[in-house]
């Protein structure tokens, strides 16, 4: 903003005319039978056709459903047709493959950069726009647009899948007496597998996992085919929500009247406040409907789960992670946030009223808690 290089503006007309690249980066919230709603990337690109002048390159940056770029085409076509005018545009799908939390340096160095494209033009352009970030080595990968489209899908929802494969996994390893961590790092080194996403827990969440497997799901429903292990992967993660507090109950008993939890983390994941399908939402209110009372404490989410539970009495929040455990009858994890990684077994032990840890992250060494006297009750856990 300093070097005047970055403007904002409210105007369409002053944004569509500034730039022959026109990137369209709007919510594409889930509608009520799992779809994407495309209405506001419509709306976009009907502004876009409403106020241009010369050529343009219209970009789905959006995660958008296959066949969305055609739907932006005819859009801009209606417009330009209604105006009577004949301009030159192309419509390219470049998915962003950011994580809530890093974006800005997902951004800056990306693993590949995705271009949908069919005409030379605007691949060129697309060459030269993301050239600053590619100077060691081609990052671009070129494809047809419906691929390009495709791909968002489809890499979202394999690691969604891997998610739900480790925590079904970890279930039948309680079962058998197995330690899914140790599993995990016996298939993580095989290099076919590797290591991202085998981490067993109470569930995925957030804004992209759960949205973009049930729109995978309901484009193919479309299309006419079942996605059989999709449909499964979601199955899983709905059950995986429970995990945590069939745990409580185990321990506890399923009359939980007069009983108090302390709660360590809100958001779906460390480093964003995003409460949206968090486990903790699952949580927190089937520990209610059992009678008991939770105080939590995240470090950045507890301003969002004030705005979801609102003067909700049954919950109440802590400044720090010690102090949310006055008074609780047990600690229950829920985001692996880095401040957790490290407590003092022994304040914790001397603090709550019954020495448990019920940790849906795995953060600990099992021996670790249980030498300083604590019940440690893992995901998958020996």
């Amino acid at each position: 903003m300093a070097a005047g290089r970055l403007h904002f503006t409210t105007d369409v007309e002053e944004a569509v005319r500034f730039g022959t690249i026109q990137f369209i980066a709007v919510g594409t919230p889930p509608d009520e039978d799992g779809s994407a709603d495309l209405k506001y990337v419509l709306a976009a690109a009907r502004n876009i056709g409403r106020n241009m002048t010369d050529y343009k390159v219209v970009i789905d940056k959006s995660t958008v459903p296959v066949g969305t770029a055609d739907k932006v085409r005819a859009a801009i076509a209606e417009e330009l047709a209604a105006r009577g005018v004949q301009v030159p545009y192309s419509v390219v799908s470049n998915p962003e493959f950011l994580k809530e939390g890093a974006a800005v340096d997902d951004f800056l160095r990306p693993d590949r950069i995705v271009v949908g494209a069919e005409d030379e033009q605007a691949i060129n352009l697309m060459r030269a726009l993301y050239a600053p970030f590619q100077r060691n080595h081609e990052k671009l990968v070129i494809m047809d647009v419906r691929s390009a489209e495709l791909t968002k899908y489809a890499a979202n929802a394999m690691l969604a899948t891997r998610i739900s494969f480790m925590n079904e996994l970890a279930i039948l390893a309680e079962k058998m007496g197995a330690d899914i961590e140790q599993v995990r790092q016996g298939i993580g080194s095989d290099p076919r597998i590797g290591w991202h996403f085998l981490y067993a827990g109470c569930g995925y969440g957030g804004s992209c996992f759960p949205k973009d497997v049930k729109a995978l799901i309901k484009t193919a429903a479309d299309a006419g085919q079942h996605l059989k292990v999709l449909q499964a992967v979601e199955d899983a993660n709905d059950a995986q929500k429970q995990v945590l507090v069939d745990k409580v109950v185990a321990r506890f008993g399923a009359d939980l009247a007069g009983k108090h939890f302390a709660l360590w983390g809100l958001a779906f994941k460390p480093n964003t406040d995003d409460m949206r399908e968090a486990p903790a939402r699952v949580i927190i209110n089937e520990l209610f409907k059992r009678g008991a009372t939770v105080t939590a404490y995240d470090p950045v989410a507890m301003d969002e789960a004030r705005r979801i539970f609102g003067d909700e009495p049954r919950l109440q929040y802590a400044e720090r992670p010690m102090a949310a455990l006055e008074g609780a009858d047990a600690l229950v994890i829920v985001t692996e946030w880095k401040e957790f990684r490290s407590p003092d077994f022994a304040v914790i032990k001397s603090m709550l009223k019954s020495p448990v840890i019920i940790d849906g992250r795995n953060m600990y060494a099992s021996e670790l808690p249980r030498a300083a006297g604590l019940e440690y009750y893992g995901i998958g856990r020996k």
